[in-house]
C-alpha cells in the first residue's frame, strides 16, 4: 500500500491513514541489550505491554487488508480497527508522522474524527516565512484539535475538516486555506481541507463508528 502521509492526513484522516501505512515501512528500532548485559531502562509496565500489543494488532489487520486485496475475490468480511489500536500503532512509532507533528491520538464517532495532535509549527514553515497577518497563527508549539467528517465508499475516500482550533481557540477557515496553500499543497499535493482518494487495496467502504473504523474489500 503507498503511505499517503501529509499533515492534514496525519492531523484528520486519522484512522484512514492507518490503512495507508505502507507495510515496508520499519518501526523505529530501539537497541537490545547485548546478552548478559542489564537494560538501563525499569521493566515494561502493563501500560506499555499493553500498548506494544494493541500496534500488533493492528499491524496484523493492515497486512490482512493487503493481502485479502491480493485475493480473487477478497474476503467481503469487515476489518474492524479500534482506535485503541490506531493510537498505539503511532504511539509505537511504527509510522513516522510528518514533520512538525509530534504526538496525535484519535477518536472515533459515527462518521467523525476528532484528532488531538501536538505540533511544532515552526518545523513545518521554515524557511518559508510569510508576513500575512492570517499566518501569524502558525507559530510555535501548540495543541491542536481537528474535526473532520469521514467516510469511505465505492473505493472512494472522503475527508471533510470541519474545524480546527488550537490551544481550543478556533482558527478561521481562511487562515487554514492559506496554511494549506502555502505550507502543505507545495509538499503535498492532496493536502486540504476537502480531501479525496483512492482507497487501497480494493477497499470497497470505510466507516467511522464509535471508536473503531469497519473496512470491506471487494
Amino acid at each position: 500500500m503507498k503511505t499517503k502521509l501529509s499533515l492534514i492526513s496525519a492531523i484528520a484522516l486519522g484512522l484512514p491513514l492507518a490503512l495507508n501505512a505502507t507495510s515496508s515501512q520499519n518501526p523505529e528500532q530501539k537497541p537490545t541489550p547485548k546478552s548478559g548485559q542489564k537494560s538501563a531502562q525499569a521493566p515494561r509496565s502493563a501500560t506499555v505491554s499493553s500498548s506494544r500489543s494493541a500496534a500488533d494488532s493492528l499491524d496484523a489487520k493492515l497486512r490482512h487488508i493487503r493481502d485479502n486485496g491480493n485475493r480473487e475475490p477478497p474476503d467481503q468480511t469487515p476489518t474492524v480497527l479500534t482506535d485503541d489500536e490506531v493510537n498505539a500503532y503511532f504511539a509505537e512509532h511504527r509510522v513516522k508522522l510528518p514533520a512538525g507533528v509530534e504526538s496525535v491520538r484519535f477518536h472515533g464517532d459515527p462518521g467523525i474524527i476528532t484528532a488531538n495532535a501536538r505540533v511544532d509549527f515552526d518545523q513545518i514553515t521554515a524557511n518559508r516565512r510569510s508576513a500575512n497577518p492570517l499566518l501569524a497563527l502558525f507559530t510555535g508549539v501548540h495543541d491542536v484539535r481537528v474535526v473532520a467528517h469521514a467516510i469511505g465508499n465505492g473505493g472512494q475516500a472522503r475527508i471533510d475538516v470541519d474545524s480546527v482550533a488550537i490551544d481550543d481557540v478556533n482558527v478561521p477557515r481562511m487562515a487554514l486555506q492559506f496554511f494549506a496553500d502555502r505550507y502543505l499543497r507545495p509538499r503535498y499535493p492532496n493536502a486540504g481541507l476537502n480531501t479525496r482518494f483512492q482507497m487501497p487495496s480494493r477497499i470497497d467502504t470505510a466507516t467511522v463508528g464509535a471508536q473503531q473504523l469497519a473496512v470491506t474489500q471487494k
